[in-house]
């Protein structure tokens, strides 16, 4: 999959997202919030301009979010996205509301809207979760002029090929076929066993948050 079609996923499929903004303690806060629209520029979404959402977005530029979809937690995709936003203010409120009519019960009248203000979150990056396949399926992405930071764990040349790391990988996702052993990243889950067990101390983890 694309970033595009990373987002429309997010903006069709799952819709309900939940982002999270810093306040003025520097202390995370949550709040659910739908994706109303999204292209190649990023993704869109509205707020209220008395809610302390609006203020922390203004004051801090940026926000992560993670949406789910799924049944059950074997059957669950995850779409998480962190990077900068910007206020649009409310020439796209007209595009929003077509796309996501139900808005129209909530704030009905051309001055009850007066409240709302468009974001877009433009620049950053993000990662595709499926927990439904097997093995599980990952990767990053990143949109604007952001560069997507590999995370993950790798295999070191000090690598002996010992093959210690085998038994504890719950997704069998390393490839002993040559040596050093390589971690194929994209059914990984950053557990951690591997780097743990290892006799050579020759797994190392990059870029994980």
């Amino acid at each position: 999959m694309n970033t595009m079609e990373i987002f429309r996923y997010l903006q069709q499929e799952i819709h309900t997202a939940v982002m999270a903004t810093v306040d003025e303690n520097n202390l995370p806060v949550t709040c659910a919030i739908d994706v109303m629209d999204s292209d190649e520029n990023g993704l869109y979404f509205l707020t209220a301009k008395g809610k302390g959402f609006y203020h922390r977005l203004k004051e801090r530029g940026y926000l992560a979010l993670t949406g789910m979809k799924g049944e059950d937690t074997l059957s669950c995709v995850a779409v998480s996205v962190r990077g900068k936003v910007k206020e649009l203010g409310d020439d796209l409120l007209p595009r929003l509301f077509e796309k996501n009519p139900y808005m129209r019960e909530i704030y009905p009248t051309p001055e009850s809207r007066k409240a709302l203000t468009v974001f877009q979150l433009y620049e950053g990056s993000g990662e595709w979760f499926d927990l439904s396949q097997k093995p599980v399926e990952r990767f990053s992405f990143s949109f604007g002029r952001a560069e997507a930071e590999p995370e993950g764990y790798l295999i070191a040349d000090s690598c002996i090929g010992c093959q210690a790391c085998e038994a504890v990988c719950p997704q069998n996702c390393i490839d002993f076929s040559s040596t050093p052993a390589v971690i194929q990243r994209e059914h990984c889950l950053h557990c951690g066993n591997c780097m743990d067990i290892c006799p050579q101390k020759a797994v190392v983890r990059e870029g994980i948050r």
